[in-house]
């Protein structure tokens, strides 16, 4: 799936998720790649809800979301798919 973000530096979110709801690949495009490479990284394996759950609501700055924020976001909509 692809989802385009909003507020944050990163244009879009791509990752895959399995048939038992589990994170098998992510990248975002954009953003600070330290940042979100490794976000990537510890989500990979994760189920989907357990990512949403620890990420909904973090912020970056003075900003009303963030790249983590956003990812749960693209869950939560891949998850109203199902």
């Amino acid at each position: 799936m692809i989802y385009k973000t909003s507020g944050v530096c990163s244009r879009e979110i791509i990752f895959e998720i399995d048939g038992d709801g589990t994170i098998t690949d992510l990248k975002f495009s954009g953003g600070c790649s330290g940042n979100t490479g490794g976000i990537s990284r510890l989500v990979i394996g994760m189920k989907v809800d357990d990512v949403i759950n620890k990420l909904e609501g973090v912020k970056c700055g003075f900003r009303s979301t963030s790249c983590p924020d956003q990812l749960a976001k693209a869950l939560k909509e891949w998850r109203k798919k199902q």
